[in-house]
């Protein structure tokens, strides 16, 4: 007998529903009150520093549903079991808003409260991922427990700063949940990008190198290592250097030419090579060819805007029911992600005295992107499966 829920409806069946839903608004509306921030006309939030609530919200806001709404799913599939939905599904996204609004509410409301209500949102999650997990038996896959913990940590370490308890966490955190998502990617493409490739791509059979992927993503991991216990010059340049050449190599070893004329296909690709110039990039902020920033917004806007986007898209059509094929619309969508990298990535590189105006380019189209896949998948999300199944 099921147990009585108060909200039955599709939208709560199952997590990457509500989580993709929200990730989508949040896209918009975050990147939307930082614009206006950074003219004056929306004063900021009182409870974050400077430009942490920014970093915080793209990555413990926006990344973290999608990341949410991708394991709930992923899980399930795994388990063969549920998790969460209905009333459960209900608090959680609950739990993720609130953390979004709460900081406006500084002065008003504890700071303490502020913190805790954001910190919640990932211990519960992960309580719920790892106790499927282990109920079923499912160990290999405790990987994104362990994942899911070093984003608590970081987030942790933001909130220390932000309550006066450390004056120069909040930097480290910041680095750390960066480092994670990014790892993160790294692994889940290992698993999804072969099997991807070939449901979508009739009679192609891509080989499978556990060694290569334990390299480059190992090789990773030692670079974020080595940047958070303050390595820095040449020695990390060439470990950011090597991380991207192995990464190139296990990129090649999955690609076929008949990607480029699948949009489901070859929007995750590309995301994938955004990630790689980041280290690219890494290396020749350490050689102070380029500035930083533009190393961390090719990890950002480049490979976990453009993956996020393309792994939503696939994900939606997938479990609805619906036919592996994006629409038009979306195709513009993943198009005007890559041009908004374009514009606050490399472009930046070589015309340096446009940069207020390219940022603002990159803004603009960011937020096409996301209204377009708004505009496609709410109606997709919100309703039930084409198939007629549970989920």
């Amino acid at each position: 007998m099921k147990s009585p829920t108060v909200l039955n409806y599709p939208l709560f069946a199952l997590g990457f529903r509500a989580f993709f839903l929200l990730a989508g608004l949040a896209a918009l509306g975050l990147l939307i009150l930082w614009r206006g921030m950074t003219e004056g006309t929306i004063a900021p939030s009182a409870y974050f520093i400077g430009t942490y609530w920014h970093a915080h919200e793209m990555l413990l806001g926006y990344t973290v549903a999608v990341i949410a709404g991708f394991l709930l799913t992923a899980v399930s599939n795994w388990t063969g079991k549920i998790t969460l939905h209905g009333n459960a599904l209900v608090g959680l996204s609950l739990l993720w808003l609130y953390g979004r609004i709460l900081p406006f509410y500084a002065g008003l409301l504890p700071d303490e409260l502020i913190a805790l209500v954001d910190f919640a949102f990932l211990p519960i999650l992960t309580y719920v991922i790892a106790n499927h997990l282990i109920r079923a038996k499912n160990y290999k896959n405790l990987l994104f427990v362990g994942l899911l913990i070093l984003l608590m940590l970081g987030n942790g370490l933001i909130h220390v700063q932000m309550l006066g308890l450390c004056n120069d966490s909040a930097a480290i955190g910041v680095q750390i949940v960066l480092a994670t998502i990014v790892v993160m990617i790294l692994v889940i493409a290992g698993r999804v990008f072969p099997f991807f490739t070939e449901k979508g791509l009739k009679g192609v059979s891509i080989p499978r190198n556990q060694q290569l992927d334990i390299l480059a993503v190992g090789s990773a991991l030692v670079l974020f290592t080595l940047q958070l216990v303050g390595i820095s010059g040449t020695f990390l340049a060439l470990i950011a250097l090597t991380t991207a050449i192995l990464n190139s190599w296990r990129l090649a070893s999955w690609f076929v030419f008949r990607i480029w004329f699948v949009p489901l296909l070859w929007v995750l690709y590309l995301g994938y090579g955004w990630l790689i110039l980041g280290f690219i990039l890494t290396a020749f902020a350490e050689w102070e060819l380029v500035l930083p920033s533009l190393a961390i917004h090719a990890f950002t806007v480049g490979g976990i805007g453009i993956l996020t986007l393309g792994m939503m898209a696939r994900v939606s059509l997938g479990h609805t029911g619906r036919a592996m094929k994006a629409s038009n619309v979306i195709v513009s969508a993943f198009v005007l992600m890559n041009v908004a990298a374009l514009f606050r990535v490399i472009l930046p590189m070589t015309f340096t005295s446009s940069s207020n105006i390219l940022i603002y380019l990159a803004v603009l189209a960011w937020l096409a992107a996301f209204a377009l896949f708004i505009f496609v998948y709410a109606p997709i999300l919100v309703k039930a499966r084409e198939d007629g199944k549970e989920g």
